[in-house]
Formats: C-alpha cells, structure tokens, sequence
C-alpha cells in the first residue's frame, strides 16, 4: 500500500460531494481520498495535485481525472489553466506519505539506514544534508525551535556544527547518533521525530506552502464551496485553524468601517475532527491527524 488514507469517510463526507461538481485532491500520494472521491462524481471531475514525481504512478484513468506533478501552493495556477474555477471543494491531506517514509533512500524516517535527502519533490535542489552541513550555527537553532520545538536548539546545533567539522553528515546513522546524544535518557525517539521534522520542514518549505495553499485554495471556491484539511502537528494545526476562524494564517481578527469581523470563511469544525481507536489500531499513522473543514461565505 503506497499510504492508507486517513480520515477517509470524515473527509469525503465533509466536502460533501455533488456528481457534478469539481474537485481538488491537493495531495494525491497514494489516491486513495481521490478513488473516493471518483466514486462520488458522474459528470464532474476531479483535479488532483503532487508535487513527488513518485505519485504519477498512482494517476486514477479516466477523462475526468487530471492528476498534476507539482507543489499545491500552485493550486490556483493550475485550476485556471484547466478553467477550473471556481470549484466545490479542495482536500489536502498534509504531511508524508507512507511510501516516502518507507523507503530508506529518501531519508525521511529515522528508523532507516540511508542519505540525508527528505525532499518530497527529487528536483528541489536543497536536501537535509544541504541543511545539516551548510547552515550556520545559528540558523539551525532557528529551525530546530521554531520547525521541531526542540527545547535545547542551542546545544543541539552547536554539537552539529562541530561534528561536521570534523567530518560532513550524509547519513541518515551518522546524524542520528550526533542528535542522540542531545536527547534526555528515555525520550530518544521522539527528539529523533522532532529533529527530523523540523528539517524536512525546511527543505520542503511545508509551512510556506501550506499558507499559500491556504490562501490560493480558498480564493478558487465557490460560495459554500468546502475546504477539507487533514493535519498531523501543531504547526500545521495551527495555521488551518486561524485560517478557517479569522480568514489569515495569523489569527488576526479583520473588521470592516463598522466593526464587523470580516473573513469570508466559515469554520465548520468548531474542534478537529479525530481518528477513532479502531482507524488508530488499523493504521497508526493516523494517530495524530486532525481534520478541519472551513466553507466559503
């Protein structure tokens, strides 16, 4: 299985499909959220993103799929060029798929012997190992706090910097035992997790995308249109839940010449929706997700 679609049944009734309609599956990977999907439409169709050349093999046949090889900030881009818009609902099912985390030579997972890559798109010409040799000391402690929530940044980007001068990481081994050793006894693993994320994050500009997308995304909805995000960490929590509630990513309360909140934006979701203990059993992956849902007045 390329990744098992999480929140699957949430998320597709949330978007709640009309067969004529037009769609977008931001984040294809594997298509199992877009295969529903299809199973929803009759004359209308489906525009499905990923930006990992990877993905393309998964692409769904039919005349009413289009499935598009690139990063989903360019959402509205695309869905001009195939006169798409305005269109009835976007999903975006964030952060890695379970193919890239499983295969070692894409350096994503930390339980994996393999290069410093974690590039979801392989053209994107910064890798993590770019980032764990090249950036200064200081910046590595920006990312590892603000990406990873590392609470010891300083030291763990000052152990890096003299590692590498003594010798460059490229592995994914060489560098877990560097980070190791900056980890409180017991809690190995989930530094591990965080310090990995925290520079996937970077080498993928996840957050920067996400915002875009975000932005990009709403403006090619129709009125009620409905806008379905799966997350999987506070970072990305975040940004959805302001933007659902105030209309930016920042959670800044616009008002119009009389005082009125303005956001264009309707959270559906007062909380995130979550993954029953059963999905969990069945696929732990699925453990931390949260969905949202946002409609366009």
């Amino acid at each position: 299985m390329y990744h098992t679609p999480v929140l699957l049944k949430e998320s597709i009734q949330g978007l709640m499909i009309e067969s004529g309609g037009t769609y977008v599956d931001a984040t294809f990977g594997g298509g199992g959220h877009s295969m529903e999907i299809m199973k929803q439409l009759k004359e209308g169709k489906l525009i499905a993103f990923d930006r990992d050349p990877d993905a393309l093999n998964n692409a769904i046949k039919g005349k009413n799929f289009i499935l598009v090889n690139a990063d989903y900030r360019y959402v509205k881009n695309f869905l001009q060029l195939h006169d798409a818009i305005p269109c009835d609902g976007i999903l975006a099912d964030l952060g890695v798929s379970s193919h890239q985390i499983d295969a070692p030579e894409r350096g994503f997972s930390t339980r994996f012997e393999g290069e410093l890559d974690m590039r979801m798109d392989k053209r994107n010409p910064l890798t993590a190992a770019d980032v764990v040799n090249n950036y200064t000391e200081h910046d590595l402690k920006v990312i590892f706090s603000k990406y990873g929530e590392i609470k010891n940044s300083k030291r763990l980007a000052s152990a890096i910097t003299h590692a590498r001068n003594a010798s460059p990481i490229h592995s994914t081994t060489a560098f877990k035992a560097i980070v190791r050793e900056c980890a409180s006894r017991g809690q190995e693993n989930k530094y591990l997790a965080q310090v990995f994320q925290a520079i996937r994050i970077e080498v993928n500009r996840e957050l920067e995308s996400l915002e875009t997308f975000l932005v990009k995304g709403m403006e090619t909805l129709k009125p009620g249109g409905r806008m379905v995000v799966i997350s999987y960490h506070s970072l990305e929590d975040r940004l959805v839940k302001n933007f659902f509630r105030s209309g930016n990513t920042e959670g800044r309360k616009e008002q119009d010449f009389y005082g009125n909140i303005q956001t264009g934006i309707r959270a559906i979701t007062r909380k995130p929706v979550v993954p029953g203990q059963e999905e969990i059993d069945r696929n732990p992956r699925a453990r931390s997700a949260k969905l949202r849902i946002g409609e366009k007045i």
